[in-house]
Parts: C-alpha cells; structure tokens; sequence
C-alpha cells in the first residue's frame, strides 16, 4: 500500500521535498468491569486508590488470574480487525522499575501475541481510501499514575489504573500524513466501539496513541524513528506529527542526524521534545510470566465469539449504500457512530432513504453539531424526523414549512402531524386557491409576463412571488404547472 508518494502528501522542504512515515502503538483500556489479572473495578473516578486489590498493588505471595472477559474481548477485537487469532500465545514479564508499577514488572505479551496480522481500511477523504496494515494485538496490564501536584515536595501515587486491561494495537508504517494518521485512528476508534471492547473516550486516558514519526525523501529507505508518548486526542495525534516531522526535515536538512528517541508532545508549546534516548537504554528482560501457563483456546470458542460480532462499520456503510441509494460520503456519516446508524435506520424504515438520511445528516446533525449535543441527546427523535419526512412525501407540507416544523419540534416537541393541523402549516393543493394568487400576480405584473414569454427562466420569479403571497404554503410543483399553462410557456 502506498508504495509511490502521492505528491500532495509530501512535505515541502527548503532543499525539496519530503516524506513522513507514520506508524502507530493504540493503547485501548478493554472494556470489562474487573481488572486483567485481579478482581479489582475497573471504575473511572473514585478515591485514589481505591480500587486496588493485592494483586494490583503487588502484596508479597499475590498471584495473577487471567479475566476471561478481557481475553474474550481481546479476540472480538482481532476479529472485527480481520486479524490472526493465535489460539495460543504467551504472557511475559517486561522489567522496568518505576515509582508507580509497584510490581517492577508489567504483564504484557512479547513474542507470541494473542493476536497477529490484520488490517483496517480507512476513508481518508470522500474519494480516498488506504489499507492500513496492523502487526500484532496484545494484551497487557496498565500502570498506576504519579501525582506531583498535590504536595510541595512530595508525589503521591494512586493505583486505581494499576492492573487495568489493554490491548496494544501495532500499526505498520503505513500513514503518509497527518490526515491519514487522524483518519486511521478515527477509524480504528469507531469500529472499538461498534464491538463494545473499549469505549474510545480519549479525555479519560482510555484510547492514547504512541506515535512513530520519520521522514525520508521519497524512494529512500525508511529514517531513524522517534517515538511520542501517549498523545491523548485525534487533534493532538495531528498536531504532533506536523511539528515533529518539521523539527526532523530541519535537522537533517543541516546536515544533523536524528537520534532514535522517545519524545513527549506539549499542545501549548506546539512542540515536541526529548523524554529519553531510546532502545539502547532499555533492556526490559522479556521472559514468560512464570506464573501464568500460557493462554489457550480453541477454534470453536473464536468462532462462537466470531457468530455473536455486531454489523460492524464496514459492512454497515456497504449495506447502507446498497440499500439505501446513498452516496459513500453519506453512508460514512453515518455509520461513524452506532448510535447515528441506528437512529438513520429508524427514520429510514419503509421510507425514501435518501430523504431521510437528507434530513439526519443536514438537519439534525447540522443543529446538534452547533449546539455540541450528541445524538443520545436529541431533542427530535427518530419517530418525530419520520413523521416529517412522511409529511413532505404525502405533500402535506413543502420544504420550507418542513424547517418550520422541524424547529417547532426541536424547541417545544409534540407530534409533528398533530402541529401541522393545529398550525395550519398545511401546504396549500388547492388549485382554485393556487389559482388565484396567480391571477393576482398576472394581473399586476404586464411587463414581467412579455418577458417571461420571450425569456422563460423568469418564471422562477413568478413562483417566488406566489410562495410569498401564500405564506409559503403553495404547493411548487401545482404553482409551476398553472404558471406555465397561463404564460403559454412550454
């Protein structure tokens, strides 16, 4: 995949042109209610530790119990990432000592993950598509979380993260931009949560992004890459890619050289810098945990899990295309939240597709995007943006009286059939009473009906003129048909 640079994905440089490569480590906290290895909640919030059980803040003698909920989850992942599913794989020890891993070790799989090659297909533009290859999946214990800020000299540490399940999700160095990297990660993010295996909230800590950024001049061999921890928004994940393959193209384009390194990203600084040199530094250790046998399954308990997977995002927007009529651009609106499939297809039932998703993407998210409201929150419901899209249908009402309608029930709700009669927002089909307004307007415009006879275009202003003197209840298409006839236009 992206084997020849795309020109407007390159970076300009001041001795020519560059390319960033981009691969990514997710970190996607699973969603479970008890921690990988202990019983212990996995609840956000809450005292500081809290939620810590011996296991987690490693009591001497205190031995690990996989969560089979996790392991379960894990798979389902792999599975909707078409990915390997190892039957068996390996929990190992990787050794580091830091103040909030109170074990000195983290539980995490190395050589033999629960889950292999897979990948994932991301729109990156209404008419741009990429395969993003994925290497592994595994699972792994998160760690505790130091606290600076709460004394003068001292930090505190809180455990309640400490033993908390994640899978790992490895990338190959398939992005060529920013863009493809915010895409990929939006991507990855949705299909998460179509499986319920991690609810993607990035403001909680529980989707971060390690992100692998180098650049090279197009049709070289990969650069030396630097590493940008835990960067915690699809915003961010942009932002630090751009500065980070700047500050790279400028040091090598000195002259300089880059040096492997882990480097942290600071949003308000609008730059990166160096947390520690990498790789040679570090040696974890890796060995298998020599108290856990390693994880086996076999393929009857992948497929029971494979049969109980949900519609996931892909085959959603292909369905709804197919289905539907709807255009790709649209289907992917759609179906980037469950939520917002759901709610489209309810609108949708037994009526005009493209009518309906019309008015849940321009309406309906259009108002909840300017109010910052999600769909769960929607003061229109499913039910009530049908009924108004029946009433347009039948003719009852036009498109403007539609809007009307819409706002009517967006702001004090009600039945939108019932508001119609009430309202008398009824749309006029009444050809006697259609007629005449025409006559009227004829009768008092001579000159525009010579030139509309001689240039018919100007029909449309006769047409506005009688929507506005029927406070805009006239039926178009019965106002176009007797305008026509009486100006004696074909």
């Amino acid at each position: 995949m992206n084997a020849h640079a795309k020109p407007s994905k390159l970076i300009k440089g001041a001795t020519g042109d560059w390319e960033v490569v981009i691969g990514m480590e997710i970190h996607a906290q699973v969603t479970s209610e008890a921690k990988l290895f202990s019983g212990a909640a996995t609840a956000f919030g809450g005292e500081a530790n809290d939620h810590v059980s011996f296991v987690d803040a490693a009591m001497p003698g205190m031995l690990p119990v996989i969560n089979e909920e996790c392991v379960r989850q894990a798979i389902r992942t792999g599975l909707g990432l078409n990915a390997q599913i190892n039957l068996r794989s390996v929990f190992d020890r990787k050794n580091y000592f830091y103040p909030d891993l109170p074990q000195g070790y983290q539980i995490s799989q190395y050589k033999s993950p629960i889950v292999g090659e897979g990948e994932v297909v991301v729109d990156v533009g209404p008419e741009e598509q990429i395969v993003v290859g994925i290497e592994r999946l595994h699972l792994e214990q998160d760690a505790g979380k130091s606290l600076h800020d709460q004394h003068p000299t001292m930090s505190f540490v809180d455990l309640n993260r400490s033993g908390v399940a994640l899978m790992e999700i490895v990338s190959r160095p398939d992005l060529r931009s920013s863009e493809e990297a915010k895409a990929y990660v939006t991507k990855l993010r949705t299909i998460l949560r179509y499986l319920g295996t991690c609810d993607g909230d990035m403001e909680k800590g529980n989707l971060r992004a390690d992100v692998n950024v180098s650049v090279r001049r197009p049709g070289e061999p990969l650069g030396t890459r630097c590493e940008i921890k835990n960067v915690n928004s699809i915003r961010f994940i942009g932002q630090a890619i751009e500065v980070e393959a700047r500050r790279q193209i400028g040091i090598l384009e000195d002259g300089g050289r880059i040096d492997q390194e882990t480097r942290l990203f600071d949003p308000g600084k609008g730059e990166t810098r160096s947390m520690r040199s990498k790789e040679e530094a570090h040696d974890y250790r890796y060995f298998p945990d020599p108290d856990l046998l390693p994880l086996q399954f076999d393929q009857a308990y992948v497929d029971a899990l494979a049969a109980g997977l949900p519609e996931l995002p892909d085959a959603k927007k292909a369905r709804f295309i197919a289905q539907y009529g709807l255009s790709p651009y649209d289907a992917g609106v759609l179906v980037a939240e469950r939520s917002s499939a759901d709610f489209f297809e309810t609108v949708a039932k037994g009526r005009d597709g493209k009518a309906a998703a019309n008015w849940v993407i321009n309406e309906l998210f259009g108002r909840l995007n300017k109010q910052g409201v999600g769909i769960e929150a929607s003061p229109v419901s499913a039910d009530q943006l049908g009924a108004i899209v029946d009433l347009i249908g039948e003719g009852t009402i036009s498109g403007k009286i539609a809007k009307d309608l819409f706002e009517i029930v967006w702001t004090e709700g009600g039945d939108p059939r019932r508001l119609v009669e009430e309202r008398g927002l009824k749309q006029v089909t009444d050809t006697g009473a259609i007629e005449k307004a025409v006559d009227d307007i004829i009768a008092a415009n001579p000159d525009k009906v010579e030139q509309a006879r001689e240039k018919p275009t100007l029909l449309g202003w006769f047409v506005g003129q009688v929507m506005k003197a029927t406070g805009g209840k006239a039926n178009p298409q019965a106002v176009n048909a007797l305008l026509k006839a009486k100006l004696g236009i074909e």
